[in-house]
Order: C-alpha cells, then sequence, then structure tokens
C-alpha cells in the first residue's frame, strides 16, 4: 500500500460507491472492508496510515498497538468513547469526528419512541399480528400538557425541545453548560437532575458518555422518578444502570423505557451462541439482565440506529471524507483530543 493507505471498514456497498466518488482525484489508496478493526489481516494493520472507523469497533490501546504506522482515526460518529484517547495521544494519532449529522434525525427518532411508548404501539402492533383486535387494556396517554425531562441540551438535545413544545409539552433540562437565552427563547427551564427527574412524566437522554457521566441515571435517581414515568435513551447505554433500570420496571415504579443503546448492546447485537469458561462473568451478567429487559412489555428496543437516516448518513460519509482530506493536507478538521 502507498504512505497514504486509508482503511475504511464496516461500510454498505453504497456507502463505498459513496465514499469513492467523493475521493475520485485524491491522491489516496482507499480500501474498504465488511469487518471490525479487529478482525483486519495483520499485514493491513502494519501499512495503514489512516483508519475510518465506526463505533462497534474496538479502538483500544491493546488493538490500536497492532497498528504502528496509524496516523489518523476518522471516526463516522460523534461520540468517540470506542477510542482509546490517551493511547491516540501518546503515541501521535490524530482522531477527529463527525460534530453534527444528525441532530434532526436522533431527534425524530426521540420523539418515534416517546410516541410509540406513550401510544403503546408496540404493543396494538404485535396483538394485530395475532389477530387480536380487543385494546382495552392498552390504552396510552397524551403528550400535550406532560413534562419532559431532557437532560442535556446540546444540537439534538435543542431539536427534541423545540418538537415537545410543537406538541404542547411543558419542557424541563438539565445541563452542566446553561443557555440561559436559548432557554428563553425555546421555553424552557434549566432545573437541577434530582429536580427533574421528580417533576418529568417523560425523560429523554441527550448527553456524552463520560466518567462523570456513567450511570447517571442509577437506584438512587431512578427511584426519584415521578410513578409511571418513562425513561427514553437515544445517547449512550451507559448513562443508564441497567440492572436498577430492570428493577424499577419489574417493580412498577416506571411506566416503561424506549431504549436504542444499551449498556452491553454489543452482547446482544452479537451474542455469542456458545458461553465457554473464559466469558466473563460480568459480561455474562449484563447479557442476562438485557435478555430480561427487552423481553419486557413496556421496554422498546431499536439497536442503535437513531442516526440511521439516508440524509444523515450521507452528512457523515461527507464529513468524514473532508476530515481526512484536510489532516492529509495539514490542516485537520474536527478534532479531538484526551483533555
Amino acid at each position: 500500500m502507498p504512505e497514504n493507505a486509508v482503511i475504511v471498514e464496516m461500510v454498505e456497498q453504497w456507502q463505498e460507491d459513496y465514499i469513492t466518488a467523493k475521493t475520485e482525484n485524491c491522491e489516496f489508496k482507499l480500501s474498504f472492508h465488511s469487518s471490525t478493526v479487529d478482525m483486519l489481516p495483520e499485514q493491513i494493520k502494519q501499512q495503514t496510515s489512516v483508519l475510518s472507523t465506526f463505533i462497534r469497533s474496538d479502538c483500544s490501546a491493546a488493538e490500536l498497538s497492532n497498528w504502528p504506522n496509524l496516523r489518523l482515526i476518522a471516526t463516522r460518529s460523534t461520540g468517540y468513547d470506542h477510542i482509546d484517547l490517551d493511547y491516540c495521544e501518546e503515541n501521535g494519532i490524530t482522531v477527529t469526528n463527525v460534530p453534527t449529522y444528525g441532530d434532526n434525525t436522533v431527534a425524530e427518532h426521540s420523539f418515534a419512541l416517546i410516541l410509540a411508548l406513550s401510544r403503546k404501539i408496540h404493543q396494538v402492533v404485535v396483538k394485530t399480528q395475532r389477530g387480536e383486535y380487543n385494546f382495552n387494556d392498552i390504552r396510552g396517554f397524551d403528550l400535550r400538557g406532560k413534562t419532559l425531562g431532557v437532560i442535556g441540551t446540546g444540537h439534538i438535545g435543542k431539536h427534541v425541545i423545540k418538537m415537545a413544545r410543537g406538541f404542547g409539552m411543558n419542557v424541563v433540562a438539565y445541563d452542566i453548560h446553561q443557555e440561559s437565552f436559548i432557554a428563553e427563547l425555546l421555553g424552557f427551564d434549566y432545573v437541577e437532575l434530582d429536580e427533574l427527574l421528580k417533576c418529568s412524566q417523560i425523560i429523554s437522554l441527550h448527553c456524552p458518555l463520560t466518567e462523570a457521566t456513567e450511570h447517571l441515571l442509577g437506584a438512587r435517581e431512578l427511584e426519584l422518578c415521578s410513578d409511571d414515568a418513562i425513561i427514553v435513551n437515544t445517547a449512550r447505554g451507559g448513562l443508564i444502570d441497567t440492572e436498577a433500570l430492570l428493577v424499577q420496571l419489574k417493580q412498577g415504579k416506571l411506566g416503561g423505557a424506549a431504549l436504542d443503546v444499551i449498556e452491553g448492546e454489543d452482547l446482544i447485537l452479537e451474542e455469542p451462541s456458545i458461553i465457554d469458561k473464559d466469558f466473563p462473568r460480568k459480561k455474562l451478567q449484563q447479557l442476562l439482565q438485557n435478555n430480561q429487559l427487552l423481553k419486557m412489555d413496556n421496554v422498546i428496543f431499536t439497536p442503535h440506529l437513531a442516526y440511521n437516516s439516508r440524509e444523515a448518513v450521507e452528512r457523515i460519509l461527507s464529513t468524514t471524507v473532508e476530515n481526512i482530506k484536510q489532516f492529509l493536507k495539514g490542516s485537520p478538521l474536527n478534532l479531538i483530543t484526551s483533555s
């Protein structure tokens, strides 16, 4: 491979065609692979200088140590918790992301989940498929007049708030970075997290997963939620303690959960057919909890596809290509650091 060898992994054929057309006159060699980075041949790992990856690939220090000539990781996502930033910084590997691509896309999916739970659409669909048409035991509730609690008022959170106001909902929000002008403009109030949990009938998460936000909603926080509140998470699974969520749903404290992301979702999406003696106990416990969670009538799970509209994916690809081009020109864009 040439010096500027670019590996793009986990893409569909139409995405490969799209990227190829966008890089037609570029002076680097593109190579596409359907597998994750850890499954690529050692020869490729040894020669690659630029890697375009996705959130389901393991870019830990252990894996990246097999890529000695890597200079850039261009992740096709906003989140970058799948990448060991400290290792990258120590080894001179630049990391770029796609800061915005699906603000409205993810927000629309969030509201699709809210509507599905509030009107119990998933339960109606199942009953209809069984030929059952008695829906007296399946009655939803209006969104108008209800309070939506938005955790994280970044680009996506703001879109969710706009939609909620269009439905006639009251909105409160929690964020460590408050924008008073935006709050006044969109008609919502910033409150502390505990207050948000107590007063919201629907809680929607839109913040990144960091050490500070891991299990942001744990046993104590979920206990504070108003009775029959529903939880919506299209951000990162680790924001919610799965075990605590399972307990509250089983006890009937919470009305339901709509989850596009869950802890250990890789175990669900690529569930091992055989659990051997070396399978980590913690992961096995997580797998069992997830299986219980996803079988509950008041839980909706979409497998991390809130971003997945044609328009949003095209924006992701365009930004990623530009990130690679500008890096190779010496003017990198959308840089991520470990600090």
